[in-house]
């Protein structure tokens, strides 16, 4: 079981290294279709690299839930969703071009 949950692990952390290096924008959801004038709106290297941390927390997220009790696995998504909601705000604030 934890075998297979380090695997799933490792995809998002592939995920945030590709979008690190600047390779893998088309990952990034709403930015991949947006128009070449909303592109121009939006500082990509802040994005990636919100991005990326994301990815790195989420990575982190699956790689602990096997070692966890089931109490803490629910403390632990309770966490989440305030640093979700962090993360879509500076996503609209801090990744935007002023």
């Amino acid at each position: 079981m934890a075998t297979i949950t380090l695997v799933m692990a490792f995809v998002p952390l592939l995920m945030s290294i590709v979008i690190a290096i600047g390779k893998g924008d088309e990952l990034i959801a709403g930015y991949n279709t947006s128009s070449k004038e909303e592109k121009a709106k939006v500082n990509i290297k802040r994005l990636r690299f919100l991005t990326s941390i994301l990815l790195l927390l989420v990575s982190a997220f699956i790689m602990v839930l096997p070692y966890t009790t089931q109490k803490q696995q629910y403390i632990m998504l309770a966490g989440s969703f305030p640093v979700l909601f962090i993360f879509l705000i500076l996503a609209n604030t801090w990744c935007k071009k002023s």
